[in-house]
């Protein structure tokens, strides 16, 4: 893999379970060292605006990073929600949670919200991006089908646009393909950019 030109630069921290985040990371040609799991309490106010979630999601985990930077360290953190009529879809807690979700997103436009907050020693930025998903109608059958064989219990809205449901149950996406994914990568490198 070649490494792009901000890479040398930095050490970058990943602090994210996700495969697909570190996929993301890895093929925009960022080499970076996956941090030690860490307990963060992802709770947030209930008076907060739904489009503020993921934001305050990304911010609180990069607060809770248990290890000092130093150097050229650079702490990556991230959150996704999906937001329908005003409801914050994180990670469902089972298969029926999930079936609601698809059920809820069913036929119908959605918006997917994913943060991302950049820490060093001297420096902390955030910002989310958005994307409106636009789903066909799914029969009770295909969300069944869905959740028994791709269990999406990792993944805000109970649903990964690179997968089965993405492929025939997405008519189209207003923004970037891979907000949906959970990691807008172009804004990542762009910050990188701004970094001092």
């Amino acid at each position: 893999m070649q490494k792009n030109a901000i890479a040398d630069r930095f050490h970058l921290i990943l602090a994210s379970k996700s495969p697909r985040r570190r996929q993301l990371l890895r093929d925009a040609g960022f080499e970076f060292t996956l941090a030690d799991s860490f307990e963060v309490e992802e709770i947030y106010p209930e008076t907060l605006a739904a489009e503020e979630v993921a934001e305050f999601l990304s911010n609180l985990k990069a607060d809770a990073y248990p290890v000092a930077l130093k150097g050229n360290d650079v702490l990556i953190t991230s959150d996704t929600v999906v937001v329908a009529d005003g409801e914050v879809m994180g990670k469902p807690a089972d298969y029926d949670d999930a079936f609601r979700m698809l059920r809820k997103l069913s036929g119908r436009m959605h918006k997917v919200i994913t943060a991302v907050c950049i820490r060093t020693v001297s420096q902390k930025l955030s910002f989310s991006d958005e994307c409106d998903v636009f789903f066909d109608e799914l029969s009770d059958e295909e969300i069944d089908f869905y959740l028994r064989h791709y269990k999406p219990y990792d993944k805000a809205g109970a649903y990964g646009i690179q997968e089965w449901i993405g492929y025939v149950g997405i008519s189209r996406i207003e923004g970037s393909f891979f907000t949906v994914m959970g990691f807008p990568i172009h804004r990542v490198y762009q910050e990188l950019k701004r970094l001092e």
